[in-house]
């Protein structure tokens, strides 16, 4: 057996552990941030729920910071008395993000983490089964119910050799990334083995399972060996360690072999994690901000080693340059070790340790602006800018770029600066200091929830009609993404306002001269209409936030056809009742146009005899088929409009 499939069958509550059965296992640890979590909280009591029924829950707060209004406070506020009441460990704000501290604090070898963040599979490499899904499912699986998922084909990727000076793992998962690209890869898991894997550190693992969501896999996971048991005993957690690996001679569904000796730095040109190009081949390129940090590249490790490229020296005068460290612990030890002050000395922003510019929260680019940045996306206005040029990279070429102002493959550094590739040795002991999670109380009895004004309630949809009346309110192309569909940044504080929220639906996609998509489907419902979203390939991509269904679901979009959807997003379409539906002709694709009425007759009892729907587009006179691919139980939410209807009934 493969290790995904050992860590599947010792979870198992229901289904076979074989590639594509639908099994439901289950879930021993959860996690939430508060840009998710508040939802997922609210989902929490609506379900009737008291307490976490999981071996641990954690509830984090690391990326809605800046108090810009009392919005994301409120919410501080909420998630902290609800988390003691529910038996939910608290992260304070300022703890660091949350995959980096429950890495360091909370992750164990062959535990199932369910997390409220498209992230979560950085804990794959502790050697975890950690898989992102929407809020609804994190809610159910603190209240005891068992995951149910597509069980996965494993990936096999074989690591041979070792990294060189100047190739970091960030290169790896970019090179996995050029092999597999960001879609068709949905029903997969990575699993990496191979004599490789040995000189990989768990920060270095994580960082390659942390980008195995570009990839659009259900998970990442590494084996758990000595540099696991190494890792937890610096963080004095050796307890839980225990050795996970595949037999000798696991079947794969397929495997990619990596020598790592053989990489050279990589990066993600703008403006897509899968527009790989070598750094060789962009070298000299003009630079304009530099940012080292979020959950993919701000352990302990790529700080250090910036830190000690940059001694001595004052960073570019044309670029601005933002460290964030990715915990209190980093933090802590950065500013232990010396680097802090030669992070400031070099002319360096230290920012808080959270996700900030990764979603849009802070340090946006200039128009038209090179921004090189050690994070896992570049989607196009991600970064708050929306002419913004985003290229993802290693730590090394991002000081490169830091020094020199542009695009610069680091193994050129010593000729050019004189500066020799770091020593770097793991400290036996991190520096461990707890006091910023806070235990949940001893029981729900006395502790009272605080519920600030700006804090709303789940919304409910009702029972999908038994016959659509659409208008496509949107046309889009290929890999269309959450941060397309629902942005983060500024507009992220009214989460919990879905009223509000929604106005910023398809934002992406709208003109200076006409209506906002949010005004055309708000009076497209109003009239007694049903909006209808179409798309290409790989719908979906991105964030697990489920708001990408939950605001279009407020606006009245009660269907969306797609050539393909990614997991996390079909999964919440289904939850808040909007019927997730696939193109069988390319051709239907290109016949539709932005405003056209499309009339769906039926569309309850067609999803339930079977997989396939008609649709009916008066203007062309035509009819054409669709499919979906959901299951029976699915179909019957959807019917009902959303989970929360259908476990109410």
């Amino acid at each position: 057996m493969n290790l995904v499939q050992k860590i599947v069958s010792d979870h198992l509550v229901s289904g076979e552990a074989t590639a594509g059965s639908r099994v439901g296992i289950k879930v021993d640890q959860t996690l939430t941030q508060d840009a998710t979590g508040t939802m997922a909280f609210l989902e929490f009591e609506a379900l009737g729920l008291d307490r976490v029924q999981t071996e641990t829950s954690v509830s984090y707060v690391d990326h809605n910071m800046s108090q810009f209004g009392p919005e994301n406070h409120n919410d501080h506020l909420y998630l902290q008395s609800i988390a003691s009441r529910a038996g939910v460990f608290f992260s304070r704000a300022g703890n660091g993000i949350c995959h980096q501290v429950h890495l360091e604090r909370f992750s164990r070898p062959g535990a199932v983490l369910l997390g409220a963040d498209s992230h979560t599979p950085t804990s794959g490499g502790m050697g975890a089964l950690a898989i992102g899904v929407g809020g609804l499912d994190v809610a159910l699986a603190m209240g005891g119910q068992p995951f149910v998922v597509d069980c996965p084909a494993v990936i096999g990727v074989r690591l041979t050799g070792a990294l060189s000076p100047w190739v970091a793992a960030k290169d790896v998962i970019l090179r996995v990334l050029q092999i597999l690209s960001t879609k068709g890869n949905v029903g997969h898991v990575l699993e990496y083995f191979g004599p490789g894997v040995d000189s990989l550190s768990v920060p270095e693992r994580s960082t390659i399972t942390n980008m195995g969501a570009e990839v659009g896999v259900t998970t990442s996971i590494f084996p758990s060996d000595d540099r696991t048991r190494d890792y937890l005993r610096a963080q004095d957690r050796e307890d839980v360690w225990k050795p996970l690996a595949a037999d000798e001679g696991a079947d794969y569904d397929r495997i990619i072999d990596i020598d790592l000796g053989e990489l050279g730095p990589l990066a993600a040109a703008p403006s897509s994690p899968d527009s790989i190009v070598s750094v060789t081949d962009v070298a000299g390129t003009e630079v304009h901000q530099v940012l080292v940090g979020s959950c993919t590249n701000s352990s302990f490790r790529d700080l250090m080693i910036v830190a000690k490229v940059l001694e001595g020296r004052t960073v570019h005068p044309g670029v601005q340059v933002g460290i964030a460290p990715g915990s209190r612990q980093v933090f802590e030890m950065i500013a232990a070790h010396g680097a802090l002050q030669t992070f400031i000395g070099a002319g360096c922003r230290i920012l808080e340790s959270a996700c900030g510019p990764c979603i849009g929260q802070g340090m946006s680019p200039g128009n038209d602006r090179v921004s090189v940045r050690t994070f896992n996306r570049n989607f196009q206005g991600r970064s708050g800018t929306p002419t913004d040029d985003v290229y993802l990279t290693s730590p090394e070429t991002a000081v490169a770029a830091a020094l020199t102002g542009k695009l610069t493959d680091p193994r050129d550094i010593p000729g050019i600066l004189g500066v020799e590739y770091p020593a770097f040795e793991w400290p036996a002991k991190f520096h461990i200091d707890d006091a910023m999670i806070i235990p949940p109380a001893a029981s729900a009895d006395g502790v009272d929830i605080e519920r600030g004004p700006t804090i709303g309630a789940p919304p409910t949809n009702d029972a999908l009609p038994e016959t659509i009346r659409g208008k496509v309110l949107l046309k889009a192309g290929d890999k269309i993404t959450t941060d397309h569909i629902m942005p983060a940044g500024p507009f992220l504080k009214f989460r919990s306002n879905i009223p509000k929220y929604s106005e910023a639906v398809f934002t992406a996609f709208n003109t200076a001269d006409g209506p906002t998509f949010a005004e055309r489907a708000a009076e497209w419902r109003d009239s007694g209409g049903h909006g209808i979203v179409v798309g290409g390939d790989s719908y979906g991509q991105g964030s697990s936030r489920e708001h990408a269904a939950i605001c279009p679901m407020y606006l009245g979009v009660k269907a969306k056809i797609a050539k393909s959807f990614e997991r996390i997003h079909l999964a919440n379409l289904v939850n808040f009742g909007i019927a997730p539906l696939l193109f069988t002709n390319d051709a239907d694709y290109e016949a539709i146009v932005d405003g056209e009425e499309l009339v769906i007759d039926g569309l309850p009892g067609q999803m339930k005899a079977g997989d396939t729907v008609t649709v009916t587009s008066p203007s062309r006179g035509v009819e054409f088929v669709v499919r979906h691919d959901l299951t029976a139980a699915e179909v019957d939410v959807v019917v009902a409009g959303g989970k929360l209807n259908a476990l109410a009934t």
